[in-house]
Parts: C-alpha cells; structure tokens; sequence
C-alpha cells in the first residue's frame, strides 16, 4: 500500500488537472464565441490623442491641447463590479480630467465616474473638483475643495457644462465605457490561456 500511495496521488492529481483544463477550455471557448459588445456604438476620440494604452495595464491616459493652448488629460480605469445591476457594461469607469492654463504652474483635476444609461448613451459625474497649486509637489494637506455634492447645484452643473466644452462629451465616454471593457475582456481571455497552458504544463 506504500508503494502505491505515490501512484495514487499522482493519477488524482491528473484527474483535478483534467477538470480544471475542461472547465478551462470551455470558458475559453465561451468567451471567443460571444461577443457582447457587437451592438454597441464605439463612440470617438474627437481631438484626444492616445498617451498610454498598454495592453497588460488597466488603463488608458488621453491627452490634448485646445486652440487656446490650454492642456487637458484624461486618465480612465474601470471601477469595481456593480453587483446587482444587469447591464451590458457592469463595471463603472473612474475617470481623472486635468486641465492647464498655458504658463500656469496649477491646475484643475477633476475626478469623475462614467457609467452606462442604456440605448448606447453613457455618462459622468462629478464626484471631486480639486484645484491643485503646482503639476510639480502635492501636499496632501492643502485644501483643495469642498466635497462636491455641497457645491450649489448651479455651480455643479456649470463645472461640468465646463468639462463638456473641453471635449469630455457623450462621445468620449462611450469611447471610453466601451474601450475599457473590451480591454479587461481581452486580458481576461489571456490570462484563461496562461491558467490553460500553466495547467496543461504541470500534467
């Protein structure tokens, strides 16, 4: 019975390498064959240009400077899973706006959360609205702002009429909503393939 214990081990380890590959392999299969975002409308750049879109990070940095010389960036990740809510896109976009005046060592940034509407129609909210003394040292300790929902509703809507000028419409955000999930969409597919093949390797 000694002898065999190593023996058996081994074969119950194959068979718990098997069911994972199988259970693997169908997800794999599951993802490649649905694609749910086909209906979905892309939306545009308008005059963003891509900074930073790495395929094994989670973000994406725009960036664009207006006719007045003025710098505006954008900075954009998904947020955590919105349990309970049926949706196409169930994950909201946490979405950083940077504006500088030209010859300004300050700036605005604004921190914003994107979600989806329905019928292909996303958009954001203004959580924080900071302004910050020097691009070069931050000190956690100066104050920035007031929280944003004590602003005056009025003053609310016109420092997101602001954001919308600067280009920060309809049609970057659904850019953004559905680039961001296309992109974990295909990093997940990925790292199945890793988990497959580590699987497969250790049999």
């Amino acid at each position: 019975m000694t002898r065999l214990t190593p023996i058996l081990r081994k074969g119950r380890k194959a068979l718990q390498d098997l069911d994972l590959l199988k259970v693997l392999q169908s997800e794999i299969a599951h993802e490649h064959s649905f694609n749910r975002f086909q209906n979905n409308q892309s939306g545009s750049l308008g005059n963003f240009l891509v900074e930073w879109d790495s395929p094994q990070s989670q973000d994406v940095v725009l960036r664009k400077t207006c006719e007045s010389g003025e710098e505006v960036a954008v900075s954009a990740v998904l947020g955590p899973v919105t349990y309970g809510q049926e949706s196409v896109f169930p994950r909201e976009v946490l979405m950083k706006v940077c504006l500088k005046k030209p010859g300004l060592s300050s700036m605005l940034q604004f921190d914003c959360g994107l979600s989806y509407r329905g019928n292909d129609v996303s958009e954001f909210d203004i959580h924080n609205a900071n302004y910050i003394p020097s691009s070069i040292r931050v000190d956690s300790s100066l104050y920035r702002g007031p929280i944003f929902s004590s602003l005056d509703p009025q003053l609310q809507d016109a420092l997101k009429e602001y954001l919308v000028s600067k280009g920060i419409g309809e049609n970057l955000t659904n850019f953004l909503l559905l680039h961001l999930h296309k992109k974990e969409q295909v990093q997940y597919v990925d790292w199945l393939h890793k988990l497959e093949s580590s699987v497969t390797k250790s049999k």
